[in-house]
């Protein structure tokens, strides 16, 4: 237990200036649960204060903490249990009676009987000891005789014990000590000895010294008898005024739990009135702001700020943030409910109010629609947007008091604006019609203009119309509709106006949409979200339901943080123009909307996505080239939408799948068409007519598709366009009755080289390279093959000649062969003079000439490949004369200058 205690003394009350004077281990009467401590300790500072704790071990076991702490004059009872027998537990009664057991008899007697010293010195009333022994009230009672043997002196022990460290004087007398022995460490017995021998003669020393001053002595006794005198008056004095400061003391106390109270009292009446005042400066209402919401104006500009401050004011008051008890005031509720009237009251009145300004609006913008009938434009809708939205906040307001009210707005708000946007969408697709038509007939009237089918015709070139492109690859001028390319062709110039009206279309959309989108975010506090990703996988969900393999990707520019656009009036003088929400310093920076606003946007223009695909569908039946135009054009708005995530964009998307399916299907026709294509076999070939088609879808695809970024699309069409025109042209040149084969792929080969090598389009260079490659080696071919015939015979001769030196016969040797002798071969060469090999070539022109056509003007190519291969023979036909007829002296009848000069002749004849 010493130990315990000095670990207690150490860990808990040490650093509180406290000193432990009794401690006994404990556990509580009837449960098994972990020990615990009680302790008292005093304080070392004045005024004394004696405290009894329970102290438990921490959670991790390594620290002691104080549990529960009682004053001692909280104490009222000591119940020892049993004063006769030995027992363990016993009570202590302070504001409820806490039962213990000690952990043994002895330690729970030395507890009490320090709880008794200490009451008996610091309390002039203490509490009741019952069924404690005799022994240990001892000093009052004066029982003596029954206390067990060694009692005394443990409670003396635990009352007065105070461990006390030896001073550093002490400390260096004890180390010198030690110093002076030998064994002082290694022998305890023999250092205690010896300082016992010391400590004899130093006692008889001082017994000499005291018998040789026996006078000192007696006045010494003398004087110290006269102290205890002394003390003893003293220690009387004393009592007496313990005694009287006993009663004072108690009530010092007294006053100073009395004055902790009053302190208290004022600190919760000072709260409550501060509680009091926050709460009625938060529910109080000014009188001006009442009489806005029962009667305040809604026409007027000020009429509308103050019924917006006092709205604001309103919805703070119901929203403040008031303690539960505080609610249950009937105060409180009361005023609560008054403001729910004003809330209600306002809430009609406003609703009643828009509810009539949306239905006059709309009936006004009706009366205005006809004066845009004959333009085609879309009618602008700023004055209504500019007169409504003053109310915008009172709408956010009223979307919060009011939800149901707000809804009901909305929807007559959408009804009324609906039927007239679904009227002028309408109208205005029809004007588009009627105006692209009346051109068309004017064309016809002066061109003749003829419509093609998807079975194609075709057109003529299409580079004079390469549309002009601003940075972000959009045309950038809009040409009047009435205005035409003299250069071009009727279809080619019907084409670009369609272009120009589709634009014109796209154009007016735009504003006209994004305009009514960013009242409706604005004006009804619709829901931002600024990662909407949704255009991007729309796109891609439906481009894969219809095997489109190409992925629209939507481009957004940096956003504003601000979720919701507010316009206030900073004061009542400020006109609607100044809270213009379209005007340079007020126009917000667009976000990307959720699904919220495109429905609504949605319920506006019930017919818009319909009208567009519509006309697309018009478009792509008057000619299926349109389908290049609407893709490229369409592409370039989703792409450079300038809100990627609106309503419309949603359209456009939606519209640009239908577009590239028309696209697709318009490829797929021209493939089809040329797998179909049946060539006149009365004529000469010449160049097949898809490969015309080709060159003219190419060069009008390219001007179309310039910095457009659908190129991935057009290269896609041309590769397998290109693929399925190589295929075709060998079924061509295979059937042909009358023009060789080689004839009709060199021809065809040439025709696609040269447009290939014209329009420079990259994802062909493979074909572009193939084609010629074809073209040459057709063009040897038809060489080879018609240059033997003018020498049939002297060919047919070298050709045995090779055959029997191939098959081993010396070179030197077959002039003795019979058949290629030299007299055959002198007999052979005079069947060929000059002028015979000049007929023979003059013949071969003219069957040159029958196979070529002279669309592609090759005579002369082929003409000069006939030369060089005619030469290439004559000096093989030397060099065989050379080696078979050595010294025979034998050469032809035409020399390489006659050769030259014949293919010369005939070339410029």
């Amino acid at each position: 237990m010493t130990t315990i205690k000095h670990i207690l003394q150490r860990e808990v009350f040490l650093p509180t200036d406290e000193r432990l004077l009794g401690v006994v281990s404990v556990t509580k009467a009837g449960k098994k649960k972990k020990t615990s401590f009680l302790s008292i300790a005093v304080t070392t500072e004045k005024p004394v204060q004696v405290k009894i704790y329970q102290l438990k071990k921490s959670e991790k076991g390594e620290t002691y903490k104080r549990k529960q702490t009682w004053e001692l004059r909280e104490l009222k009872t000591v119940d020892g249990k049993d004063a006769k027998n030995d027992t363990a537990e016993f009570d202590l009664q302070f504001e409820k009676t806490y039962k213990w057991v000690a952990s043994h008899p002895r330690e729970r007697d030395t507890f009490l009987s320090s709880l008794w010293k200490l009451c008996q010195r610091y309390l002039k009333r203490g509490p009741v000891f019952l069924n404690v022994p005799d022994y240990i009230r001892e000093d009052s009672l004066g029982v003596t005789d029954v206390r067990p043997h060694g009692v005394e002196d443990t409670i003396a022990a635990v009352v007065d014990e105070d461990y006390q460290a030896i001073t550093e004087k002490e400390e260096k007398d004890l180390e010198t000590l030690m110093k002076q022995c030998e064994h002082a460490i290694s022998n305890a017995e023999a250092f205690a000895e010896q300082l016992s021998k010391d400590l004899s003669v130093l006692d008889g020393a001082n017994i000499h010294s005291i018998m040789g001053s026996e006078d000192q002595v007696v006045q010494l006794m003398k004087l110290l008898d006269d102290g205890v005198r002394e003390t003893t008056k003293l220690e009387t004095k004393l009592n007496r005024y313990d005694e009287l400061l006993a009663s004072v003391k108690e009530q010092m106390e007294s006053m100073r739990d009395k004055d902790t109270l009053i302190h208290i009292q004022n600190k919760n009446h000072q709260s409550l009135i501060d509680e009091l005042e926050n709460l009625i400066g938060r529910l109080n209402l000014d009188h001006k702001h009442e009489k806005a919401l029962l009667d305040g104006d809604l026409s007027t500009p000020s009429g509308i700020y103050e019924s917006t401050e006092a709205a604001e004011e309103l919805q703070k008051c119901m929203a403040a943030e008031i303690h539960p008890a505080l609610m249950k005031m009937q105060a409180v509720q009361e005023q609560q409910k008054r403001f729910g009237k004003y809330r209600v009251a306002f809430a009609k009145r406003l609703s009643h109010h828009l509810n009539n300004l949306f239905i006059h609006q709309g009936n006004e913008m009706s009366e205005t629609l006809s004066r845009h009938a004959t333009d085609l434009k879309l009618p602008p809708h700023h004055s209504c947007h500019r007169d409504l939205t003053p109310y915008a906040e009172l709408m956010m307001w009223l979307k919060e008091a009011d939800p149901q009210s707000f809804q009901q707005l909305a929807k007559v708000y959408t009804n009324n604006l609906s039927r007239l946007y679904d009227k002028e969408v309408k109208d205005f697709f029809e004007l588009a019609k009627q105006r692209f038509l009346h051109a068309k007939t004017v064309d016809k009237k002066h061109g003749g203009l003829t419509v093609p089918s998807h079975r194609f015709e075709g057109s003529g070139s299409s580079l004079d119309r390469a549309m002009e492109t601003s940075p972000r690859g959009r045309t950038a001028s809009l040409q009047s509709l009435d205005s035409a390319d003299s250069k071009g062709s009727s279809q080619d110039l019907t084409r670009g106006k369609f272009d120009q009206v589709f634009e014109k279309i796209l154009c007016e959309l735009e504003p006209f949409c994004l305009a009514e989108q960013d009242f409706c975010v604005k004006f009804f506090h619709l829901t931002l979200d600024p990662h909407s990703d949704d255009l991007e996988s729309m796109l891609e969900d439906q481009t894969s339901k219809h095997e489109d393999t190409h992925s629209v990707h939507s481009h957004s520019s940096q956003h504003d943080d601000d979720d919701i656009w507010v316009m206030r009036p900073q004061n009542k003088a400020k006109s609607l123009a100044d809270m213009d929400p379209y005007s340079e310093n007020q126009v917000p920076v667009r976000r990307q909307l959720n699904e919220e606003v495109r429905r609504m946007m949605g319920e506006l223009f019930p017919s818009l996505e319909s009208e567009l695909l519509n006309f697309i569908t018009f478009g792509d039946k008057l000619d299926s080239f349109n389908s290049m135009y609407m893709l490229v054009r369409m592409s370039q708005h989703v792409i450079h939408a300038q809100d990627a995530g609106s309503f419309l964009s949603k359209v456009f998307a939606n519209v640009l799948v239908n577009i590239k399916r028309n696209f697709d299907r318009f490829i797929l026709h021209r493939i089809k068409a040329v797998e179909e294509y049946r060539i006149s076999k009365k004529n000469k070939c010449g160049v097949v007519m898809f490969v015309h088609h080709f060159e003219d879808f190419a060069h009008q695809a390219e001007a179309i598709f310039q910095g457009s970024d659908r190129r991935a699309d057009l290269d896609k069409a041309y590769s397998k366009l290109i693929r399925t025109v190589f295929e075709q042209l060998l079924r061509i040149s295979t059937d042909h009755p009358k023009t060789p084969k080689d004839v009709v792929l060199m021809e065809n080969y040439h025709h696609l080289y040269a447009t290939l090598s014209q329009l420079k389009i990259s994802c062909l260079e493979k074909e572009r390279k193939d084609a010629r490659q074809r073209y040459q080696e057709h063009l040897q071919a038809y060489v080879t093959t018609y240059l033997g015939r003018p020498l049939e015979k002297l060919n047919t001769f070298f050709e045995g000649i090779e055959s029997k030196v191939a098959s081993g016969v010396k070179e030197d040797e077959v002039g003795y062969q019979l058949a290629y002798s030299k007299q055959e071969l002198r007999k052979v060469i005079k069947e060929y003079p000059g002028k015979e090999v000049k007929k023979n070539l003059e013949h071969l022109r003219k069957k040159v000439e029958k196979h070529l056509c002279e669309e592609e003007n090759l005579f002369q190519v082929v003409w000069h490949s006939m030369q060089d291969e005619f030469l290439k023979q004559y000096k093989h036909f030397e060099h065989l004369i050379a080696k078979c007829y050595p010294a025979s002296n034998i050469t032809l009848e035409f020399s390489v200058e006659d050769i030259l000069q014949f293919f010369t002749d005939i070339a410029q004849a």
